[in-house]
C-alpha cells in the first residue's frame, strides 16, 4: 500500500512539471480564391456533351438539323478557349457524326470547321497528371483528325492542315480558371505517337488536283519530318519517298512544290532510313523526276536559292546511286546529262543545254563541281555507265586538273584554294575511274602527267598548300597533299597489272624516279614520319613491286640503288608495328618489293645477299606477327633458288642464339596448334590415319565438290605456311642441321614426310567423295587406292616409331646425364670429406707431439716404400739423406711452409699448449708461410 502511494505521488510530481497541452481550434470551413473572387481568367462551366451526342444520334431527333447546328454553335462558343482533355472522347464522337453527314447535308460543314478550329488550340488539363492519364486519348484524337481528310471539301481539308500546323507550333494562353494548356513538347510527342504522318502521306493521293491543299499537306509533312525520326519512319512505311518524288515536277507557279518536296526528302535522309528511301526512289518515274528537276534548276535557276536546291537534288540522286547500283540512271538518260554537266567547262561541247551555261566561282557552283565528280564515281560501279563516261571525255576533264599549281590566278577563275581542293578531288575520283577506263587513261597520257606532277612535288619550286578540304588533310603549307594523291593514283593504275600500262610507266622512267623520291624526299627515320608520309612510302614500294614483278629487264633497272633502298626499309624497328600509323603496311610492302624487285635477277640477288638481306628477313620472321610469316617465308623460298642463300640461312642466329632450322620448326608447331592438329606433349603423331589434318578440316568432313573447285586438302596447302617450310627444308636438307632440340627433331621427322602425308590425305578425300557419291571404282583402281592408303599409313607408323625412338634415346641420355651429375656431386662430397680428414690430422699433429712422431714415422715409411731399392754392390756405402731429429712432417728444403694455429695475424698472444683441450673445438687455426 505504501508503494502505491509513493508511485501516485511521483506521478503527481511529474505532471506538475510537464507543459500544459494547447487546444488547437478546428476550422469548420475553407475560403478558396474562388470564394474570394480573386481568380484571374474566365471560368469554364461543364457541358453535357453526351446529351449533344444523343441529340445527333437519337432516331427521334436525328432530323432536327437546325437544332443540331444551334446546339453545336453553342458548344463551340462554350469551348472557345480550348477543349479539356476529359471531353475529347465525346467531342470527337460528335465530330465524326457530323463528318459522316456533311457530304449529304452541307449544313454540318460550318460546325465541323468551328470544332477543327478549337482543336488547333492546345488542349486543356485540369491537373498536372492529366498529360499522363489522357495521353492515349489525345493520341487517338489526333489520329482522328487525319482520318477526317476523307471529307471531300477543300475548306475542311484546309482547316485540318491549319489545325495541325497551329497545334505543333503555337502555345496556348492561360486565360481560364483551374485549367492550363498542354505544352508544345507534349503536343509534338502525341503527334509522333499517332499515325497522323502516315494518314497525311496517304492523303496526298486525294488532293492531286488541289494545289493549295497539296502545298499545305507538304508543309505539314515538312514540319513533322524536320524534328522527329519517328515521324520519318512512319512516312517511309507508307512510301512517302516514292509518292513525293514521283510528283516533283507537277505544275506549280509559286515553286513551293519542288522546294517543300526536296526538303521533305532531305529530312527523310537525315532522320530516316537511307536504304529504305533509296529503294523507294529506285524506279523510272522517280529518277526521271529527279533528272527533270535537276536539269531545270541547272539551266533556269540563277538565284542563290535555286543553286542550293539544285545541289540538294544532286545529293539525293547520289544517295540513290550509292544505295541502289542498278538504279535506272542510264535508261532515263540522267547519267549522260550528268557527264555533260561535269565536263563542259574543261571539254568544249555544242550541246544546247550547256551552250550558254557558265559556272561561276561562288560556293554553290564550286560544290556542284565536286558533287558531279562524286556522283559519276558512284555511277561507275555500273559497267553500262563506263561507255557513257568515255564518250563524255570525263577522264580528259579530270586530268586537266592534274598539273602543277600556279602562284596566281585570274579573278574570274577559281582561287588558289578552290583549285587545290578541286584538284585533289579530281585525283581522288581518278583513283577509282582510271582502273576501269584504261584506254582513256592511255589516250590522256596519264602516266606522263602523273610523273610530271610527282617531279614538281619533290622539286624546289615553292608552294604552300591550303589544306582546306578533306583530301588536303596534313598538307597545309607543303605539296604533301598533291604528292599523296599522285602516288595513290599511280598505285591504283599499277595494281591493274596491265602490261601496256606498266611498260608505259617504265618507259617514262618511273622506276628510277620513284627510287629517287624515296632516297631524297624520305630521308628521316621511320619513327619521325606521320601516317600520310608512311602511306606514300608504302605506295611507292607497291608500285615498284608491280613494275618489276614479271620483267627481268625492269629488275635490272631496279639495280643496286633499289636494293640499298629496300635494305633500309627492312631495317625498320619492329616496335613501330603497333604504333597505329601504318608501319605494318610499310614493312609488308618492303618485303613484297624485295620479293618482286630483287628475287629472280642474279645481280640484285647477289647484292641483296651481300647486304645481309637473308639475315634481315629471318630477324623479321622471328619477331613479326603471324600474318606476316607467309610472305617472308615465300620470299626466302624463292631466294633459295640461288645456291648461295642456303649458307646464309644456316649461318643465321637469332637473338637468343637460335638457328634458322629451330625457328622454322617452332613456326611449324605454332601453325599446327592454330589449326588444331592432334599431337602429344612431345609433338609426336597421335592420329596415324590423319597425321596432318587440323580440327577445323576434320569437323567439315568430306564434301563432294565439282572438279573445278579446290578441295579442303588442297586449300590447306595455301592457307598455312607448312608447305613453304617443307620446301625450305628441302633446300636446306634434313640432316646435320645446327641448333635442334628433341622437339625439333620430332617435328622434323613429320616435315620430312609432309609430301607423302599430304598425298595420302588427298587420296583419302578422293575415296571419301566417291563413297558419298555412291561411285565404285573399277577393281584395279580400287586396289591401287587401297595400296596407296596402306602405304601412307605404314609411312605414318614408321615416322611415329622413329619419333618414339628419338624420345626414348633422349630419355636414356637424360638418365646418363643425371647419373654423371650425381657422380660429380658424390666426388665433390668425397673431396670435402678428405679435406676435413686432412685438416683434422693436421690439428692433431700440431696439438700432440706423439701424433706428430707417429705421422713422421708413417711418412718415412711411405717415402721408403715409394723408393726403388737397388742392390748395392759389395763394398758400397749408402748415405741417408734425411735429416735426423727433424720435428716436422714437411719435406726439407730451402723454403719451408709452417702452419701454426693462432687467433689473429701477428696480434693475438701465443697460446700455451694444453693437452686437455680439444684441438678442433677449442683452438683457433691460422696459416703462416715462411
Amino acid at each position: 500500500m505504501a508503494l502505491v502511494q509513493i508511485q501516485h505521488q511521483n506521478n503527481k510530481l511529474k505532471s506538475s512539471f510537464a507543459p500544459e497541452k494547447q487546444n488547437i481550434p478546428l476550422v469548420t470551413h475553407i475560403i478558396t480564391d474562388d470564394d474570394m473572387g480573386i481568380l484571374e481568367g474566365a471560368k469554364l462551366h461543364p457541358v453535357k456533351l453526351k446529351k449533344i451526342f444523343k441529340l445527333l444520334t437519337d432516331p427521334h431527333s436525328s432530323m432536327l438539323y437546325d437544332r443540331h447546328v444551334y446546339t453545336l454553335n453553342k458548344m463551340v462558343q462554350h469551348y472557345a478557349k480550348g477543349i479539356p482533355m476529359k471531353d475529347l472522347v465525346e467531342m470527337f464522337k460528335i465530330l465524326n457524326v457530323c463528318a459522316d453527314r456533311v457530304e449529304a447535308i452541307t449544313i454540318y460543314e460550318k460546325p465541323i470547321l468551328d470544332i477543327l478550329k478549337l482543336c488547333s488550340i492546345p488542349f486543356l488539363m485540369e491537373k498536372t497528371s492529366d498529360e499522363l492519364v489522357y495521353e492515349q486519348i489525345v493520341v487517338e484524337s489526333i489520329s482522328q483528325l487525319g482520318y477526317l481528310m476523307r471529307i471531300p471539301t477543300s475548306d475542311v481539308r484546309n482547316q485540318i492542315c491549319v489545325t495541325l500546323l497551329n497545334f505543333t507550333s503555337k502555345s496556348g494562353n492561360n486565360d481560364l480558371q483551374k485549367f492550363k494548356p498542354t505544352s508544345l513538347q507534349f503536343n509534338k510527342k502525341v503527334i509522333e505517337n499517332s499515325d497522323i504522318s502516315e494518314t497525311l502521306v496517304k492523303s496526298l493521293a486525294l488532293v492531286e488536283n488541289d494545289l493549295e491543299i497539296k502545298l499545305k499537306l507538304l508543309e505539314i509533312l515538312q514540319l513533322f519530318s524536320k524534328y522527329s525520326a519517328k515521324n520519318c519512319d512512319q512516312m517511309l512505311h507508307v512510301e512517302a519517298g516514292r509518292r513525293i518524288c514521283s510528283r516533283l515536277m507537277d505544275t506549280d507557279p509559286s515553286g513551293q512544290l519542288l522546294f517543300r518536296s526536296v526538303d521533305i526528302l532531305w529530312n527523310l535522309i537525315e532522320n530516316g532510313n537511307k536504304s529504305d528511301l533509296a529503294s523507294q526512289l529506285n524506279n523510272m518515274a522517280c529518277i526521271s523526276q529527279l533528272r527533270d528537276a535537276f536539269v531545270y534548276q541547272m539551266t533556269q535557276g540563277h538565284s542563290h536559292y535555286d543553286r542550293q536546291l539544285r545541289n540538294d537534288l544532286l545529293v539525293i540522286a547520289t544517295l540513290v546511286a550509292y544505295q541502289c547500283p542498278k538504279a535506272p540512271f542510264v535508261e532515263t538518260g540522267f547519267a549522260k546529262q550528268l557527264t555533260l554537266f561535269a565536263t563542259f567547262q574543261e571539254v568544249k561541247s555544242h550541246n544546247a543545254l550547256v551552250r550558254h551555261l557558265k559556272l561561276a566561282t561562288n560556293h554553290e557552283d564550286f560544290e556542284l563541281r565536286k558533287l558531279l565528280f562524286n556522283i559519276l564515281v558512284v555511277l561507275s560501279n555500273d559497267k553500262t555507265v563506263i561507255s557513257i563516261l568515255s564518250e563524255g571525255h570525263l577522264l580528259l576533264a579530270l586530268f586537266s586538273f592534274v598539273r602543277a599549281n600556279e602562284q596566281k590566278t585570274d579573278p574570274r577563275e577559281l582561287s588558289l584554294a578552290q583549285f587545290e581542293e578541286i584538284q585533289l578531288h579530281a585525283m581522288a575520283a581518278l583513283c577509282t575511274l582510271c582502273p576501269k577506263m584504261l584506254e582513256d587513261y592511255m589516250t590522256c597520257q596519264g602516266s606522263t602527267r602523273l610523273l610530271l606532277l610527282l617531279e614538281w612535288c619533290v622539286g624546289p619550286e615553292e608552294f604552300s598548300g591550303h589544306g582546306n578540304s578533306f583530301h588536303g588533310t596534313g598538307g597545309r603549307g607543303t605539296k604533301k597533299s598533291q604528292m599523296h594523291y599522285c602516288l595513290r593514283l599511280l598505285r591504283s593504275v599499277a595494281s591493274t597489272k596491265d602490261e601496256i600500262i606498266l611498260q608505259d610507266m617504265a618507259d617514262q622512267g618511273a622506276i628510277n624516279q620513284l627510287i629517287g623520291v624515296l632516297n631524297t624526299a624520305f630521308t628521316q627515320r621511320n619513327d619521325q614520319n606521320d601516317a600520310i608520309e608512311i602511306e606514300m612510302q608504302s605506295d611507292i614500294l607497291f608500285i615498284l613491286s608491280c613494275l618489276c614483278e614479271q620483267d627481268l629487264h625492269r629488275k635490272e633497272l631496279f639495280g643496286i640503288q633499289g636494293v640499298d633502298m629496300v635494305i633500309r626499309y627492312l631495317r625498320t624497328d619492329t616496335r613501330l608495328l603497333s604504333s597505329g600509323l601504318g608501319h605494318h603496311k610499310l614493312l609488308l610492302t618492303s618485303i613484297d618489293c624485295a620479293w618482286c624487285s630483287t628475287v629472280g635477277c642474279y645481280v640484285t640477288e647477289d647484292y641483296f645477299l651481300e647486304k645481309e638481306g637473308v639475315f634481315l628477313l629471318f630477324d623479321l620472321l622471328e619477331v613479326c606477327p603471324k600474318n606476316m610469316h607467309n610472305i617472308i617465308i615465300g620470299c626466302l623460298l624463292d631466294l633459295c633458288e640461288n645456291p648461295k642463300t642456303v649458307n646464309h640461312i644456316l649461318a643465321w642466329r637469332g637473338k637468343s642464339g637460335t638457328s634458322a632450322s629451330h625457328l622454322l620448326c617452332e613456326l611449324w608447331r605454332q601453325d599446327e596448334i592454330q589449326i588444331g592438329v592432334k599431337r602429344d606433349s612431345q609433338g609426336a603423331i597421335t592420329d596415324l590415319r590423319r597425321p596432318l589434318m587440323g580440327q577445323i578440316q576434320a569437323d567439315l568432313g568430306v564434301i563432294p565438290l565439282p572438279a573445278s573447285c579446290v578441295s579442303q586438302a588442297i586449300a590447306d596447302v595455301s592457307e598455312n605456311i607448312r608447305a613453304k617450310i617443307y620446301s625450305l627444308f628441302c633446300k636446306m636438307g634434313f640432316s646435320d642441321l645446327p641448333g635442334l632440340s628433341l622437339d625439333d627433331h620430332v617435328t622434323l621427322t613429320i616435315i620430312e614426310k609432309y609430301l607423302d602425308f599430304k598425298m595420302g590425305e588427298v587420296w583419302s578425300e578422293t575415296i571419301g567423295e566417291l563413297q558419298l557419291e555412291n561411285v565404285r571404282p573399277v577393281t584395279p583402281d580400287q586396289e591401287a587406292m587401297e595400296a596407296i592408303s596402306r602405304a601412307i599409313e605404314e609411312r605414318a607408323v614408321i615416322v611415329a616409331a622413329t619419333q618414339q625412338e628419338l624420345i626414348e634415346a633422349q630419355k636414356n641420355q637424360d638418365v646418363i646425364d643425371e647419373q654423371e651429375f650425381y657422380a660429380q656431386m658424390r666426388e665433390n662430397h668425397r673431396q670435402k670429406e678428405k679435406a676435413i680428414a686432412d685438416f683434422t690430422q693436421f690439428v692433431a699433429r700440431t696439438s700432440n707431439f706423439q701424433e706428430l712422431k707417429a705421422a713422421k714415422e708413417k711418412q718415412e715409411i711411405s717415402i721408403d716404400a715409394s723408393r726403388m731399392h737397388p742392390i748395392n754392390k759389395q763394398g758400397d756405402h749408402f748415405h741417408d739423406v734425411s735429416l735426423p731429429n727433424l720435428t716436422s712432417t714437411v719435406f726439407s728444403g730451402k723454403h719451408v711452409t709452417v702452419n701454426e694455429s693462432v687467433k689473429e695475424k701477428n696480434t693475438a698472444p701465443v697460446i700455451k699448449f694444453d693437452p686437455t683441450l680439444n684441438a678442433l673445438a677449442d683452438r683457433p687455426l691460422k696459416h703462416y708461410t715462411i
